[in-house]
């Protein structure tokens, strides 16, 4: 069954069945480059290519991929309209042109794995991205992260959100977070680990425990789920657990 590829445990050899990944974009240029760029990384398989959404469906349903990747415009069945099935059957992750918030946050709510815009990765990233989207793990370029991170700072402002948390709001006021501890922290309660908050801001993954570990002193907290229920305002701040 797609989506419940085994962990490889430490003692296995790295030898494992590679990621198996269905394409599916209406161009078929854009088919073509994708297929031989994940078929150089060495673990990955590229076992089937779909033009439409209703291609792509009929084709998961056969071949059962580990990943599909995903545009969004195409002819007759679009990604859009294909994802929520698609979801059911592999991790999904959305390879497109489109920059579009709604289309960005449809996507996700629908069940996207992650969010890549064409232009705004390498070879080694859209790699990186279909390995942490098989293993379960949320992956987002920058569109998509900014998008995020627009998204948890305006639910925070009062006069947009006149349902906010009181506590979410004093704990903003109080934290003391720098503009970029609070930029890193919206990405934290996003999902993203620290190599995607690295790659998102453009700086080290050192850089980022850096932060991360000055935003747990100033908000009191030892874990990023302490850390995220302060932020979010479900946390009060004489409540601070140590798992």
């Amino acid at each position: 069954m797609a989506g419940a590829r085994r962990r490889r445990a430490e003692d296995e050899p790295v030898s494992a069945a590679p990621i198996r990944v269905l394409i599916a974009d209406d161009n078929p240029v854009v088919r073509a480059g994708l297929a031989a760029l994940l078929g150089s990384a060495g673990d990955i398989e590229v076992t089937a290519q779909a033009a439409d959404g209703r291609e792509a469906l009929s084709l998961t349903r056969r071949h059962a991929p580990d990943v599909v990747l995903l545009d969004v415009h195409m002819p007759g069945v679009d990604g859009i309209s294909a994802l929520p099935h698609l979801v059911r059957m592999a991790p999904v992750l959305m390879l497109t042109y489109s920059r579009e918030a709604d289309i960005v946050r449809e996507a996700l709510l629908l069940g996207a794995g992650g969010y890549l815009v064409h232009g705004e990765f390498t070879p080694e990233q859209l790699v990186t991205a279909v390995r942490d989207v098989c293993e379960g793990l949320t992956h987002v370029g920058p569109t998509a992260a900014g998008i995020l991170v627009a998204e948890l700072r305006g639910s925070s402002h009062p006069q947009r959100n006149v349902a906010q948390s009181p506590e979410r709001l004093l704990n903003h006021t109080i934290s003391g977070l720098s503009s970029r501890e609070e930029e890193v922290m919206d990405l934290i309660a996003s999902g993203m680990s620290n190599q995607q908050i690295a790659a998102t801001c453009f700086i080290s993954e050192k850089t980022v425990k850096n932060h991360i570990n000055r935003i747990f002193a100033k908000l009191q907290t030892a874990t990023r789920s302490e850390a995220i229920a302060r932020w979010l305002g479900t946390a009060r701040p004489e409540v601070t657990g140590r798992g």
